[in-house]
């Protein structure tokens, strides 16, 4: 990880050979992240011999505007008043969003940009290096990155997404670059928009989207952006730059007022996400699009680069010595930048997937759209622009004063107070399957925490189904007495509190250790035989081969399900949950990564779905027809060749057809070789995409931490129901410091009544004292 780093990208040879502080320094690109480089460290080190070399022209270069963030804006004045000062002498500001969705323009305030012309922004950045005394070498390509490091104590390469010198030395930067399902250009009109607009256009070929926003008094950055195979078929594969720009004016006329639209050696492109597995080689290292891109619809690749310059010189500054320099850059802007890059990916997958978005009502598309990133949220947008907020929420339904994770939600007969479910935890702490004392506090706890729903842990049909010895059961009269217990506690002193239980069965994940003793490892003794689709074990050689269920054994399981069931209904339940994720044994036959087998349960994506679907009616017909129904899937197996995104979509929408009332959209733990893209609420894009395209209520899962992306994933439409699991181990009244802390007391968050007395957020210390007068008047 970047915090452990010490000699990162050096040579073994090489350590001891690398200067303590460069002197002679190589910059590889004139782009705005190599030129800024460049000026910061020669201002900082006056005596320091810094070459630039750029194949083109000074006057040279692509695309039109550069929007900054005031954080960047702010660094950059820090530590080069004379730069900003020549920049913020430029800037176009402005703090509108316009959102046009079907002839109708939602607008929202208060977002503050600041942009300037690329090529300003060059000319500023040529006229500081000069005045320093940086040699800026034009129209010159750059010696090898190789020749370079042999010759200069520091080897700075900035030369963009398609960088020779992370090429040339792929095997240590370790590169990975995705491509993208949009085909966009960059064009430019010769008039300011007042706002960032985006505009959508519906075609006979498909959906197009403009992106335009001021850069100078009078001319905007115009990005025209669709699917690839809307360019295609739309016949942009056949047209020059020039016919492109005509072509797209006449597409967003309204847009434009009748304008036209120009090219600067404008090209379609597909986007290109960069990564890379180091960032430093020797004395050589990676700055801006080199080292990482930022898809454009967060507005993030100079403002990336700039501030990657401005943490390098710093480092280098700081640190004793080049090694530590290194380390110590890479160290503190991989987190920012990968922060960023996820922030920019769940950008670019809602533009690519905006179709399934347009028939959301007007303003609840235009909220959609500006939370895209998860960087804007419900809380902050509020505070840009209170009234377009309070006009979603009235839209959305909230009852004035409610926050929208405490408007109600129903299920057939069940209607839940709040939209926030206590997500399903295993606890590994029954005894022969049997919840006792700390079932009822764990999840009483939670029901008095105020929670619309608490589902309980997965609970297991048969003892050779659970996946540990503390795994809880519902296979015997006793433990169905231990679980009316809990659900007679819950309705008896947290009234309106919904309780659920999660059925499955552990399939080849079972036999396995308490958690914390080692998760997925075997037991030591009195382990039992597993059943699966498929005989494949969990990890070769670690865990045991499980028996491929036959006929009978497929029987057998389902009738455990639906004795599970009629024990579920008496016990009082008021939802169940198929489980049919994870890895276990519904998700094993889903999977073609679990499930190899050649006879009806098995291959296409309709026979793998046969045996769930066959358990989810036996369970279906035993349940109370008034009590509601979901499944939880994994959306994404994470693993090549395993469930895709688009599978999902076609398992939601078996399920749905068969009666499930809600869809559980989880991802991945299905094979341990997976490769998750963790970060904050990162599965809630398969949830938004089920809901969106079936229309069928879904519950979004997966990092969920706050109440401000609850209500933000809410109002976006991106789900019904959200899930939390760790905030609410943390904190099991979660829900009602939730509401507390928005300042709301009605029916979606009742106290219960012993808890009254504490609804108010307690004091932490005086902070209310006199200020001492600092300065005269």
């Amino acid at each position: 990880m970047a915090g452990a780093l010490t000699m990162t990208g050096l040579r073994p040879d090489a350590a001891e050979s690398l200067p303590s502080a460069p002197l002679r320094i190589a910059v590889i690109g004139g782009g705005p992240g190599g030129l800024y480089a460049a000026a910061l460290l020669k201002r900082l080190g006056p005596e320091r011999e810094i070459t630039v070399w750029e194949r083109n022209a000074p006057d040279d270069t692509f695309g039109f505007g550069v929007v900054l963030s005031d954080e960047t804006l702010g660094g950059i004045e820090h530590a080069d008043p004379a730069v900003y000062r020549a920049m913020r002498a430029e800037f176009v500001r402005w703090d509108d969003i316009d959102i046009v969705h079907r002839g109708r323009t939602l607008t929202s305030g208060g977002h503050g940009f600041a942009a300037l012309g690329r090529r300003r922004l060059l000319e500023i950045l040529h006229e500081r290096c000069h005045s320093l005394g940086v040699d800026l070498r034009f129209r010159t390509e750059a010696p090898p990155s190789a020749q370079l490091a042999a010759a200069y104590d520091l080897v700075v390469a900035a030369d963009g997404v398609h960088s020779p010198t992370r090429q040339a030395h792929a095997d240590h930067f370790g590169p990975g670059i995705t491509s993208h399902r949009c085909r966009y250009i960059w064009l430019a009109a010769d008039f300011a928009f007042d706002a960032f607009r985006f505009e959508i256009a519906e075609t006979e070929h498909g959906v197009m989207q403009l992106h335009g926003y001021p850069y100078a008094a009078d001319s905007s950055t115009v990005i025209i952006e669709m699917r690839e195979e809307v360019w295609a078929r739309a016949g942009f594969d056949a047209l020059d730059a020039d016919a492109s720009a005509d072509q797209c004016a006449k597409i967003f006329t309204d847009a434009l007022g009748g304008r036209p639209l120009r090219g600067n050696k404008s090209s379609w492109a597909a986007f290109r996400t960069v990564v890379n597995d180091r960032w430093s080689y020797g004395n050589t290292v990676l700055l801006g699009d080199a080292a990482h891109t930022a898809h454009f619809s967060i507005g993030s690749g100079t403002k990336l680069a700039v501030e990657d310059a401005l943490a390098l010189a710093a480092c280098i500054e700081e640190q004793p010595d080049l090694p530590a320099a290194l380390s110590a850059y890479e160290s503190e802007r991989r987190p920012v930048v990968e922060s960023t890059q996820r922030a920019a990916a769940a950008s670019l997958r809602w533009f690519e997937e905006l179709e399934r978005h347009l028939d959301q009502p007007a303003r609840q598309f235009a909220f959609n759209l500006l939370t895209r990133s998860r960087r804007v949220t419900h809380g902050n947008l509020r505070l840009r622009d209170p009234g377009f907020t309070d006009t979603v929420e009235r839209e959305f339904g909230c009852p004035p004063g409610t926050p929208p994770m405490f408007t109600p939600f129903r299920l057939r007969g069940l209607e839940l107070k709040n939209r926030v479910v206590v997500s399903p935890m295993d606890m590994y702490s029954a005894v022969d399957g049997l919840p006792g004392d700390f079932h009822l506090v764990h999840l009483g706890a939670r029901a008095l925490g105020g929670a619309g729903l608490v589902m309980t842990e997965m609970v297991c049909v048969s003892p050779q189904g659970r996946i540990t010895p503390g795994c809880a059961g519902l296979y015997t009269t006793e433990q169905a007495g231990a679980w009316r217990r809990i659900a007679d506690f819950v309705h008896g002193q947290s009234p309106g509190t919904a309780l659920g239980i999660q059925l499955g069965h552990s399939g080849r994940k079972g036999s396995t250790r308490l958690m914390w003793d080692g998760m997925d490892q075997p037991l030591d003794t009195g382990n039992w035989p597993l059943a699966a689709a498929s005989p494949l074990p969990y990890r070769p050689g670690v865990n045991q081969v499980p028996h491929a269920l036959d006929r009978a054994g497929l029987t057998d399981i389902r009738e455990q399900f639906r004795a599970a069931t009629r024990r579920a209904a008496d016990c009082g339940f008021d939802l169940l949950e198929l489980h049919c994720a994870h890895g276990y044994l519904l998700s094993g036959f889903l999977s073609p990564l679990t499930n190899q087998r050649a006879d009806g349960y098995g291959g296409s994506l309709v026979n793998r779905l046969r045996f769930p679907l066959e358990v989810f009616d036996a369970v279906r017909a035993d349940w109370p027809d008034d009590r509601p129904m979901t499944v939880r899937i994994s959306a994404t197996d994470w693993a090549e060749g395993g469930t895709t995104a688009e599978d999902a979509v076609e398992i939601a929408r078996a399920f749905a057809a068969h009666g499930a009332d809600a869809i559980d959209v989880s991802t991945g733990q299905v094979v341990p070789g997976e490769r998750p893209e963790f970060g904050r609420s990162y599965q809630t894009p398969y949830a938004d995409r089920i809901r969106n395209e079936l229309g069928i209520p879904v519950v979004a899962v997966g990092a969920i931490s706050s109440w401000d992306d609850v209500n933000s994933l809410l109002l976006a439409g991106r789900a019904d129901l959200c899930a939390l699991a760790r905030p609410h181990l943390y904190d099991p009244h979660w829900t009602l410091h939730a509401a507390a802390e928005q300042g709301y007391a009605g029916p979606g968050a009742g106290w219960p009544l012993p808890y009254r007395a504490g609804s108010r957020t307690p004091p932490t210390g005086r902070t209310d004292a006199p200020r001492p007068r600092l300065s005269l008047n």
